[in-house]
């Protein structure tokens, strides 16, 4: 005995047209590109508040990358919301496995807003290896992870390795935090 084939099939097979989906209004393709847009818009704005030491003579200063990055990031979002506009939505990839059609998940969109917004008060307190500790525990813990042991000690291994290589190697501050204030060799 065989199984029926799905209606989907037996449309194909008959020449009939698959049913359509209801077409949903494209807001959340709109509010990202808005979103990418004001990012842009900071990013220009912010690269002129960068200082740019007197008697450099060069061409390209501090500021030639962020305003770069902010122009192409405003220029692409432009276009996306213009296509979006005239109706050329994006395709789900069909080899994904996800279901479209499935509502958002805010349980877990609001874990993951947390662990960014911890950010905020442990990068200052804290100090940098712990905060991104907790950001990477935190979000494999939101995404899912089962042994979240294991996250946190990949998060604090990333901590450490960018605290020496960004503030013991290249110089650049980033706050060691009160745990590890007192070895030198994280100081920048």
């Amino acid at each position: 005995m065989t199984d029926p084939a799905p209606a989907s099939l037996d449309a194909a097979a008959s020449g009939e047209a698959p049913p359509e989906r209801a077409a949903r209004p494209p807001i959340g393709e709109l509010a990202f590109a808005a979103v990418c847009v004001a990012l842009g818009v900071y990013a220009i704005i912010g690269a002129g508040f960068i200082r740019v030491p007197p008697g450099s003579a060069s061409v390209l200063g501090p500021r030639v990358f962020p305003y770069a990055v902010g122009a192409l990031l405003v220029a692409a979002s432009a276009a996306v919301i213009v296509q979006v506009l005239r109706g050329r939505r994006g395709v789900p990839d069909d080899g994904e496995d996800v279901d479209p059609d499935a509502p958002t998940d805010w349980l877990t969109v609001g874990k993951l807003v947390a662990c960014f917004l911890s950010q905020l008060v442990l990068i200052e307190f804290a100090g940098w290896p712990i905060a991104v500790t907790v950001l990477f525990a935190g979000a494999a813990w939101s995404l899912g992870a089962k042994r979240w042991w294991m996250a946190l000690l990949v998060g604090l291994g990333l901590g450490l390795v960018t605290q020496l290589v960004f503030g013991a190697w290249l110089g650049l501050s980033l706050p060691a935090g009160a745990l590890l204030d007192w070895i030198p060799i994280f100081h920048g």
